[in-house]
């Protein structure tokens, strides 16, 4: 399939307009469904080697949503016997309620910071000693905005690492589908709060489910590209050692990662 460019459509869970009980339900059914699809168990042991390489296992969580790749990834290291890391959920728009629930969860791997906090500006206090990891979320950042984000991290030499579950391909959100449907359809029995209104937008109309497959198609149209990725640290981002993988998981998804590192002399 030819490279398709970049698209910024709009996405239901990005708007003030959209009802949060199904702005809820859309990240709801995908943590769900990352979860029960091991969609993020591969990417467990990349993320544990580029904790190793950078000298720490404290993360900073950037644009962490609801939680839920925090509570996936601290289950799989464990489960897989690595080294667990200690995330700080972060948020420019935190979700207390739902971070709350994440920490009462995995309390030796979780915390949060309650307050906004901006990813293009990061406070010392908050940065030092942790990599930044930003999970399923840079796609929702146009270029300026998600440059900002890397040139911060190489402004404060920290460790930097973003994923998403599929490269810029509208076929990537296939694999979603056996496990997104159960997924969404479980979602009001499930929900910590708001259940009848999301029963309404899952069990008596089509509105949650044509909402969640809108967003997930252009979320595959949002992904960058390497070279996108890499057209935007080039003003920034030498000193840096700056990689960029893929990794597969179950129903034929491929998911892709990139990470900077502090040249290694400049490493502590």
């Amino acid at each position: 399939m030819p490279r398709l460019p970049r698209a910024h459509l709009f996405e239901f869970n990005d708007r003030d307009w959209v009802p949060e009980s199904l702005r809820d339900t859309i990240i709801e059914t995908l943590s769900r469904s990352l979860d029960w699809g091991g969609f993020l168990r591969p990417l467990a042991p990349i993320i544990d080697g580029f904790l190793s390489e950078s000298g720490t296992h404290d993360v900073l969580d950037l644009c962490a949503g609801a939680g839920g790749p925090a509570v996936i990834l601290s289950h799989e290291a464990e489960r897989l016997g690595l080294h667990p890391p200690r995330f700080l959920i972060t948020d420019l728009f935190p979700r207390i309620p739902m971070w709350t629930r994440a920490k009462q969860e995995r309390p030796d791997s979780i915390d949060f910071i309650g307050e906004p906090v901006d990813a293009t500006s990061i406070p010392a206090s908050l940065s030092e000693g942790r990599a930044r990891i930003i999970v399923n979320a840079f796609h929702h950042f146009r270029p300026a905005l998600a440059g900002a984000i890397l040139r911060d991290a190489v402004v404060n030499r920290a460790p930097v690492f973003i994923s998403e579950s599929f490269e810029r391909d509208p076929r990537g959100a296939l694999p979603l589908i056996p496990i997104g449907i159960p997924s969404l359809l479980a979602t009001p029995l499930l929900s910590p709060r708001d259940r009848l209104a999301k029963a309404v937008w899952t069990w008596l109309t089509p509105i949650g489910l044509a909402a969640g497959t809108w967003d997930a198609l252009v979320s595959t149209l949002r992904v960058y590209s390497e070279r996108d990725l890499r057209e935007l640290i080039a003003p920034f981002g030498e000193g840096y050692e700056w990689t960029y993988g893929t990794y597969d998981y179950p129903f034929g998804g491929r998911g892709c990662y990139f990470h900077g590192l502090p040249s290694s002399e400049d490493r502590t």
